[in-house]
């Protein structure tokens, strides 16, 4: 495989592995650095690649592996929580309260189990199929769709308990 095809096959899902990482590892800085290392890791294994029906499922998975382990080394408890989204933090302050919905959906999707997270992260966020979902994680497609149900009736109850709608 050349520079031209594997450019071809692993740019365009730059982004979407970026949103993934910036998911798991909070700071958009970790998040550009876990991208560039599976990049590194893909062009080393670029034969690799080739013998997979769709490389992009396989890079996701590398992207979700390299940030669980990420998360898990020492270096972990040295990572910053840095949002470099916003100028200062009136800025923030401003965006929180103008986004207090979506920012507390995001924090009530950091309560569910892993995996539920991450496939109702590349569900609704990413906007894979149940297909690709289920080749990322390793399940079914029947188990990926009770998954992202079982998620999303959770996140519903603690958005109707936070907001004091009567469920309990």
């Amino acid at each position: 495989m050349n520079q031209k095809e594997f450019l071809d096959i692993v740019l365009p899902i730059k982004n979407n592995l970026y949103r993934l990482a910036r998911r798991f590892l909070i700071s958009s800085d970790e998040a550009e650095d876990a991208v560039q290392e599976v990049f590194l890791k893909l062009w080393k294994n670029k034969e690799a690649i080739k013998k997979y029906r769709t490389p992009e499922a396989f890079a996701y998975t590398m992207t979700k592996n390299y940030c669980l382990d990420r998360l898990k080394s020492k270096q972990a408890s040295n990572l910053k929580i840095v949002h470099t989204n916003f100028e200062n933090k009136t800025d923030l302050e401003k965006h929180i309260e103008a986004k207090d919905g979506v920012s507390l959906l995001f924090k009530l999707m950091e309560t569910l189990p892993e995996q539920q997270k991450v496939i109702l992260h590349l569900r609704d966020v990413e906007q894979l199929s149940f297909s690709e979902i289920a080749k990322i994680t390793n399940t079914s497609q029947a188990n990926v769709r009770v998954s992202l149900s079982r998620a999303r009736k959770k996140i519903k109850n603690l958005l109707l308990t936070q907001y004091n709608y009567g469920v309990q």
